[in-house]
């Protein structure tokens, strides 16, 4: 963060790592968030983060000097919340020993496993969840049967879901049994359970689905449950 300007107040407390900075908009609208004392609402309000003292929800915040960064692999059947009614498991129970206040970048449903990004810098969540920022993922995908041709060929055409068309950047087979087949399968969208609604459109059912691959990040060895701290190159972080 450039400390020697004023900057937006959503900006500053995503970068202080509380959260992304849309969560940051919400607190502010609802009153949550005050400058100097005062009640702040406005969206796009300047700040100085070295002069301006700034609470969400009466609580002060430190300006976050170090962003980290780490890859996570999902387990299946694992929330990604910090707690559920449920009872279900969560991703934060895996993640007790990471020293800093982190949060996932984008979802990953509860029944998918793979790799997710966990970090403290807002300003990198906001942009590469943004449905403009077309973050290449890949997956790979289980299917029951094996696809046609002609069911390849409609998923590449893209499909109509109820939030409009449903695209993918690319669809390939690349194992077959008798009974089964393992698609791999790269998106820049992140409709709600897309590839799963796009598949069952065409009548597959999928098996698994494993999340291998965002942006220049790949899975790698990790194994389920298990995270490592990585560095992000310059491209990946400018601000």
């Amino acid at each position: 963060m450039n400390l020697n300007k004023t900057v937006r107040l959503q900006k500053v407390i995503a970068e202080a790592g509380l959260a992304s900075r849309r969560k940051a908009e919400e607190w502010i609208t609802q009153g949550r968030v005050k400058v100097n004392g005062h009640v702040v609402t406005k969206l796009g309000t300047q700040v100085d983060p070295q002069t301006d003292k700034i609470s969400v929800n009466n609580r002060p915040i430190q300006i976050q000097q170090e962003w980290v960064y780490y890859l996570f692999h999902k387990p299946k059947n694992v929330m990604v919340t910090a707690s559920d009614p449920e009872g279900r498991p969560t991703i934060f129970d895996y993640l007790k020993k990471i020293p800093e206040r982190v949060f996932p970048v984008g979802r990953l449903d509860f029944d998918s496993e793979g790799l997710m990004l966990l970090t403290n810098d807002g300003t990198l969540t906001h942009r590469w969840t943004h449905p403009s920022s077309k973050v290449p993922k890949q997956y790979n995908v289980k299917t029951k049967g094996i696809p046609t041709e002609e069911q390849l060929e409609k998923l590449k055409k893209g499909i109509h879901l109820e939030e409009g068309l449903a695209s993918l950047s690319k669809i390939a087979i690349t194992e077959k049994t008798e009974k089964n087949a393992w698609l791999e399968i790269t998106l820049t969208e992140g409709k709600r359970r897309q590839i799963r609604r796009m598949l069952k459109a065409v009548d597959l059912l999928v098996l698994r689905l494993i999340r291998t691959g965002i942006g220049p990040l790949r899975l790698g060895k990790l194994k389920p449950g298990e995270y490592r701290k990585v560095r992000l190159t310059p491209t990946c972080i400018s601000r």
